[in-house]
């Protein structure tokens, strides 16, 4: 049984670009859909596609074999606008390298997006 269904999807991410594949098939949910949109947006997966399997949805996700690393944050450490910074230092390899997903009231984002808002939430997600 799976408890936690965006950690198993982004681990299947990483995996399928640590073995060179161009595409992966991953399950599917709200959160997942908007995390792949934001990868796609900022140029880390090439494009995706919404499989139906049954009565089940599934995402296909083009790769481009640009992610070195991407992970879920347990847990889901709350961030206020000027704490963003620490949180960079502390997921992030380098200075603007890489992003933050974050959920805010305005839905989810990342942290670069945050803070031109002016707006914290909670961290999802890292990818580089």
């Amino acid at each position: 049984m799976i408890h936690d269904l965006l950690a198993n999807a982004l681990v299947m991410i990483k995996n399928a670009e640590r073995v060179g594949k161009r595409e992966c098939v991953i399950p599917s949910s709200k959160l997942i859909k908007k995390v792949v949109e934001i990868l796609k947006k900022n140029g880390y997966v090439e494009d995706y596609e919404i499989v139906k399997e049954g009565k089940f949805e599934k995402i296909k996700v083009k790769l481009k074999g640009k992610i070195i690393d991407i992970n879920v944050i347990k847990p889901r450490f709350s961030v206020k606008v000027t704490e963003f910074e620490k949180w960079e230092k502390r997921f992030l390899p380098a200075r603007d390298f890489g992003l933050l997903i974050v959920t805010t009231p305005k839905g989810l984002m990342t942290h670069k997006k945050a803070i031109k808002s002016g707006i914290g939430g909670k961290l999802i997600c890292y990818v580089y």
